[in-house]
């Protein structure tokens, strides 16, 4: 069975996609990269710096890469359409994640900001991927807004909790047309399996991979997990029962 995951036109070999908050040092992000196979890189704007390639972290990404800024700082969706326009303006590319957050506490996305500043930069032409609380009726916005991809999260941004909000999650795996990407929250490589299994088209994580005590190894197991919950998920599960079911007969060997 073909399994291809397309997004704005081009199509993505991996399904795990990598944050680059919090790496120390820098250089370690190429080496996760490869280690892993990640093709798509996100990177806070106000992280770069163009003039000084030490301070930049969109150096330390792999050319081959896909580098998509975020607009992490933005509180409304003026201030991501202008971080989203700087960013091109730069030459990072017309991809971009729309990250709008006015909960100092939780860091929970502004979902009607969110589908404000998505509307505006597709139209521009830009490849949208909205941060969001999963919710289907502004899933169904964004998709009408022209998001390129859903990225619900997993639980509160940074905390490493897990695929808490499977429920909800898999209500916009089931009813929306669009690539699912299961963001922020994801602690542990099994979680990233849990959300492939669950029919999410990638996972993006950060904190559990730039935080590990080898970094480069566990960008590894993620990159392994998100490939053996994305095959478990096409493969079919078998059904569940109460009963147990014996693989083997249970008669016929021995006879009295």
């Amino acid at each position: 069975m073909e399994d291809k995951l397309i997004i704005g036109g081009q199509e993505i070999t991996s399904r795990l996609f990598l944050g680059t908050g919090k790496f120390s040092p820098n250089r370690l992000i190429k080496e996760a990269v490869r280690s892993s196979g990640v093709q798509v890189v996100t990177v806070a704007l106000r992280r770069v710096d163009l003039e000084y390639e030490e301070e930049n972290i969109a150096s330390f990404v792999p050319k081959d890469c896909i580098l998509m800024p975020n607009t992490s700082g933005a509180r409304n969706a003026g201030e991501a359409v202008r971080i989203a326009r700087l960013a091109r303006a730069a030459g990072l590319g017309h991809w971009v994640k729309i990250e709008v957050v006015t909960d100092n506490r939780y860091l929970l996305p502004d979902n009607f900001e969110t589908i404000k500043a998505t509307e505006i930069l597709s139209a521009e032409g830009f490849v949208v991927l909205p941060y969001m609380s999963p919710d289907l009726i502004v899933a169904k916005k964004l998709l009408e807004a022209g998001a390129a991809a859903v990225m619900p999260l997993g639980a509160p941004i940074g905390s490493n909790r897990g695929f808490k909000t499977r429920e909800l999650v898999r209500i916009l795996i089931d009813e929306i047309p669009l690539p699912i990407i299961v963001d922020a929250g994801i602690g542990r490589p099994s979680e990233a399996a849990e959300a492939m299994e669950a029919g999410a088209a990638a996972v993006l994580v950060n904190t559990a991979i730039a935080t590990a005590g080898d970094p480069v190894a566990m960008a590894r197991a993620f990159g392994l997990a998100v490939e053996a919950g994305r095959a478990a998920y096409i493969s079919g599960f078998g059904a569940t029962q109460v009963y147990a079911s014996a693989s083997s007969p249970l008669t016929g060997f021995l006879s009295d």
